[in-house]
């Protein structure tokens, strides 16, 4: 195990018999039961009040001694802990009563399972199948594939249930019960909104760098360089960005060297064919289908979700009655992507906050078979429900990358997933925190002042799709091997339709990258659950549930 790996979980109170730990744990507290796995230094904080009162925080959080005892009597917990920095979960204890939040974005994930002597629970889904003896739920598999925002309540393997993010698992003798403690926030005035962002991303990076430490940032486009800037308040940073072989100017190459800092460290990258994606690797386990399989290698996201969203907020402006700013916004927003603003308007006017999101996705891959079919989880006709929704579909994906991460040594953070950066973003108006013609303005508007003036103006992004059409050329073999693999096995994709996308994508064809990759992903994520070892569990004794 990684110095870097880590979870935790506990067990419901006043099981009737032998409870289970994951092997090698600590456990923290006897009854109810509790226990933490790996390196929690610097990620922990707990308060013990007696008489089975207790309280914990697991994560990245500035939560302190006072904080923590405010929490543990607070009557409502998830007020209590709702805009501490940071990405953390909480357990608290009382009388019997054990309460588990998951944060709201999903960046901490609890998971758990029934057993024969009770409940468990978790932040680790592959243990808890391991115990249930449950493999990959195919259903989950199958709405992955068609939608990477996979259905909240579900983990990826069968008889493992997820808490949704924004809510909290509540056990007792019993058994389990799941409730909502989130809620999207009230909007404010634009300034005060864009104050609190300043605040909440200050804070978010702080809290993970603070202790001074040597951290690295991918120093690109206008998300990362704020990361940066931010980062180097508290210590050296090394800003690395990464450029195709041979290209040395322009895009995040130019704006990357208008960033000058006294604690940073600027590095580039040249990526050669060594580092084109879709190499062959073993990757470890994860809980789900890692976001970079394709790559193994690390990034963040977070940033396009929360201020480039999809034009959601069109639904917003007819609902207010702004039509003339809703069909500006949808003609410009079109315009830039090349489609026609009809069904956009279309979608605008019904208040089809869903068919919003998905504009210019394209059609289901022609790969998938009906089998991936699925009823998607219901979400709100508002933007700030679709917003809340894509942040926590991104965070979730961003996960499995942050378990790539820890099981070679690297520990991964995205400040842009922090519950209160959410908070901060969502009390701006929908319409108010997008611009068709600003390159994510409330961004701007919340750090301009910290990041170079060229910066106010940037309108793009850098992209690799040439080095993903170089690397699926490379690769091709490859790619086609896995064609006839678990996926197709299981019925869920037709191989010779999946073989003919790939041999179009090698000949530079337009190529719906989202589908591949997932496709991709899932595959290779069979694979190494399949190869790997199961995590194993140890039985305590009885006797440890006796006062």
């Amino acid at each position: 195990m990684s110095s870097t790996e880590r979870w935790t979980g506990g067990g419901q109170p006043g099981g009737t018999g032998p409870a289970v730990v994951s092997q090698g744990a600590r456990v923290r507290w006897s009854d109810p039961l509790w226990w933490t796995a790996g390196n929690w230094a610097g990620r922990l904080l707990c308060l013990d009040a007696g008489e089975s009162t207790r309280i914990a925080v697991f994560g990245a959080s500035e939560a302190g001694a006072a904080g923590l005892a405010r929490a543990l009597a607070a009557p409502d917990l998830g007020a209590a802990v709702r805009g501490w920095p940071g990405a953390f979960g909480v357990v608290r204890a009382v009388d019997g009563r054990v309460e588990v939040l998951a944060d709201a974005v999903g960046t901490v994930p609890v998971y758990w399972t029934s057993t024969a002597t009770g409940i468990v629970w978790s932040t680790h889904a592959r243990a808890l199948a391991a115990l249930a003896g449950d493999g990959p739920d195919l259903a989950w598999l199958g709405a992955y594939l068609r939608d990477q925002r996979a259905p909240a309540a579900c983990s990826a393997f069968a008889g493992v249930h997820r808490v949704p993010p924004g809510h909290r698992l509540v056990l007792t003798e019993r058994g389990a019960s799941v409730s909502p403690w989130w809620s999207v926030p009230h909007p404010d005035r634009y300034e005060v909104a864009v104050a609190r962002l300043r605040t909440a991303l200050t804070g978010a990076v702080r809290v993970r760098v603070g202790s001074g430490k040597p951290v690295s940032t991918d120093l690109a486009g206008m998300d990362s360089t704020t990361l940066t800037v931010l980062a180097e308040r508290y210590g050296p940073v090394n800003g690395v960005t990464a450029h195709p072989r041979g290209v040395t100017a322009g895009g995040d190459l130019d704006f990357a060297r208008t960033l000058s800092l006294p604690q940073l460290t600027r590095r580039t990258f040249e990526l050669t064919d060594e580092h084109l994606p879709f190499a062959e690797a073993e990757l470890p386990a994860t809980d789900q289908p890692p976001l970079s399989a394709h790559l193994w290698g690390m990034t963040g996201d977070g940033g396009d979700h929360l201020f480039q969203p999809a034009p959601t907020h069109l639904a917003d402006l007819v609902a207010h009655g702004r039509l003339l700013h809703a069909a500006r916004d949808a003609a410009q927003w079109a315009r830039a992507r090349r489609i026609s603003p009809v069904p956009v308007l279309r979608h605008a006017i019904a208040r089809d906050v869903a068919a919003l999101g998905a504009s210019g996705a394209g059609a289901a891959a022609s790969w998938l078979t009906p089998g991936t079919a699925y009823d998607r989880d219901p979400v709100d006709r508002t933007a700030a429900a679709a917003l809340s929704d894509s942040l926590r579909a991104a965070a979730r994906r961003a996960q499995a990358d942050t378990e790539l991460a820890a099981s070679v040594g690297v520990e991964l953070h995205n400040p842009y997933h922090d519950a209160a950066v959410l908070d901060a973003v969502l009390a701006a108006r929908s319409w108010e925190r997008v611009s068709s013609t600003r390159y994510k303005p409330m961004l701007v508007d919340a750090f301009g002042d910290l990041l170079p003036a060229r910066h106010h103006d940037r309108t793009t992004k850098g992209t690799f799709e040439t080095s993903f059409h170089a690397g699926l050329r490379a690769r091709l073999p490859h790619l086609l091997d896995h064609c006839d693999g678990h996926l197709a096995a299981l019925g869920l994709i037709r191989p010779e339709q999946l073989r003919a996308a790939l041999h179009r994508a090698a000949l530079g064809a337009r190529t719906p990258w989202r589908a591949i990759l997932a496709v991709y992903g899932a595959e290779v994520w069979l694979r190494a659950v399949g190869n790997a070892p199961a995590p194993t569990w140890a039985v305590l004794a009885p006797a440890r549930r006796m006062p």
